[in-house]
């Protein structure tokens, strides 16, 4: 597992967290996405395809939240609302997931492990759609 790092590809032309071919998956608490983490590894899942994220990254880098502050960068559309809902759960704590998984027979791979946790929310980015997992 790598440390999360935000690249330009992960965002819309407008700014907006948009990660195509990822599984963003909220967990309550940081073992249990450090877990999932692991037996996805153990399931083949390459180290590198899977990054942790801490509710401070969240509201960092994919919120915008500066510091303690409730001020978020605005945005419109899913996208937008997304980001809100990762935020809302960032800052009760939760941490989260992001796992490369393209197709949708990986992306059902990573919801077998996933599901094997009390998960919050997932979402998987497609090139024009987002998709709930459960």
């Amino acid at each position: 597992m790598k440390t999360f790092a935000l690249h330009p590809k992960m965002l819309t032309l407008q700014g907006v967290f948009y990660p195509t071919g990822y599984a963003f998956i909220m967990f309550p608490e940081a073992g249990q996405a450090e877990k999932a983490a692991r037996e996805l590894e153990d399931q083949g899942f390459d180290r590198q395809a899977i990054m942790l994220l801490t509710p401070e990254d969240i509201l960092r880098e994919i919120g915008k939240v500066n510091g303690d502050s409730d001020f978020m960068l605005p945005s419109v559309g899913t996208e937008g609302a997304t980001v809100q809902k990762y935020v809302a759960l960032a800052r009760e704590g939760q941490h989260a997931l992001m796992v490369h998984a393209p197709s949708e027979k990986e992306t059902e791979r990573v919801m077998a492990v996933v599901r094997k946790q009390p998960f919050s929310y997932a979402q998987k980015y497609h090139m024009l759609a987002m998709e709930d997992l459960e």
